[in-house]
């Protein structure tokens, strides 16, 4: 059965980033494994990634995409703070 297929927006691709640093945390499984790893190098690039994205897009933002990214970018941070000290 194919998958189906997200409508590419703004939000698909900041759910995507932060889909990929958790993955890199540690606290989900790769899809393509099944396996969690942590990798918190690449977690941290994609941490900042999402932090540069926020700030390219200042005042572009409507409101509900301004809430996605820095509820993502908290809950990323937060989670990169509690590996780093594990």
């Amino acid at each position: 059965m194919p998958e189906r297929e997200l409508p590419v927006s703004f939000s698909s691709f900041v759910i995507s980033l932060a889909g990929s640093a958790m993955v890199q945390l540690g606290e989900a499984a790769d899809p393509g494994t099944g396996k969690r790893s942590r990798d918190l190098g690449l977690a941290r690039n994609t941490i900042d990634l999402l932090g540069v994205l926020k700030e390219k897009t200042a005042g572009n933002l409507d409101d509900e995409e301004r809430r996605l990214l820095d509820s993502v970018l908290y809950e990323c941070r937060t989670k990169f703070i509690e590996a780093s000290k594990a």
